[in-house]
């Protein structure tokens, strides 16, 4: 599936599996964050897109996605669910410190 095929639910899925897994492991309470978010078949779709995707494919359809919904201008309700997410295993480490900041400056041009 394109990037520019996606609803905006199944942006905010492929955004928040990005930060549940930047740090190489997805936990269940991640999970279940992601699953409160966006419906069970929503959540598979995109997580199996997601497993095909490397580093730069999933940059790339995040920002072609951002741009296509316009979500620039109003960006703060996505930014606190990607601050949810990475508060969600109970850690914010510096790798996920990084993304979300790389995140906010790249998605805020």
């Amino acid at each position: 599936m394109k990037s520019s095929n996606w609803s905006k639910q199944e942006l905010v899925a492929y955004i928040l599996l990005y930060i549940a897994n930047i740090d190489l492991k997805e936990s269940n309470s991640e999970r279940d964050f992601i699953m409160s978010k966006v419906d069970r078949a929503t959540f598979q779709n995109i997580h199996d897109e997601f497993d095909a995707d490397n580093d730069y494919q999933s940059i790339t359809k995040i920002v072609e996605a951002v741009k296509l919904h316009n979500l620039h201008t109003n960006s703060d309700e996505l930014f606190a669910d990607i601050k949810l997410m990475a508060f969600a295993d109970g850690d914010f480490n510096q790798i996920e410190q990084s993304v979300y900041n790389y995140l906010k400056k790249l998605l805020n041009k």
